[in-house]
């Protein structure tokens, strides 16, 4: 039935993913993140908190209903190849391409997998801790606590917004 569904369903508009995709880019550039909360200013840093916002604005698609599903996935999607694009800009050649996008993945699927279930668990003291080592490369106590809170009140104001607010340009919590 999904394989009909995807034949000869409503396929999701390639803009709408590109403007929630933006909307994320946007929130994780905030300059707060980089001043309030001490994220170094670079490629490394940047990449975890696109991960971050991606994984939030996922999530929230995903508890909607199935289009909501497809969606984040269509994000995901969209995430990893603006991945891909960026190295190339860089002047990553072909060849290497593809063994820096398997090391991107494996780390983009292990910040998801640590993110998703502190954040669907409310477990502000592990996603403090995983976010005070990939992103701010710490292992300092308390040192993440800001940007899990920041995390977990975005979780939450996505959550009070529907589908249409989002896409119009969703509501983060405060960078403080």
């Amino acid at each position: 039935m999904t394989m009909l569904r995807s034949l000869f369903g409503p396929r999701l508009s390639r803009g709408r993913i590109d403007r929630l995709y933006a909307h994320a880019v946007a929130q994780a550039r905030q300059p707060a993140f980089y001043t309030a909360l001490g994220v170094a200013d670079r490629i490394d840093a940047r990449f975890e908190l696109y991960t971050l916002h991606v994984l939030l604005l996922s999530l929230r698609l995903r508890d909607l209903d199935e289009e909501g599903g497809e969606m984040a996935q269509a994000l995901f999607d969209t995430y990893v190849s603006a991945l891909d694009d960026t190295l190339r800009e860089l002047g990553v050649g072909d060849v290497a391409v593809g063994k820096k996008m398997r090391k991107l993945g494996e780390a983009l699927y292990g910040r998801m997998q640590a993110y998703e279930a502190a954040v669907a668990a409310g477990e502000d003291a592990a996603l403090s801790a995983a976010l005070a080592r990939n992103v701010l490369e710490t292992d300092a106590a308390g040192a993440g606590d800001a940007l899990a809170r920041y995390a977990l009140a975005s979780r939450a104001a996505l959550a009070a917004q529907t589908l249409r607010q989002i896409e119009a340009g969703p509501a983060w919590a405060e960078v403080k």
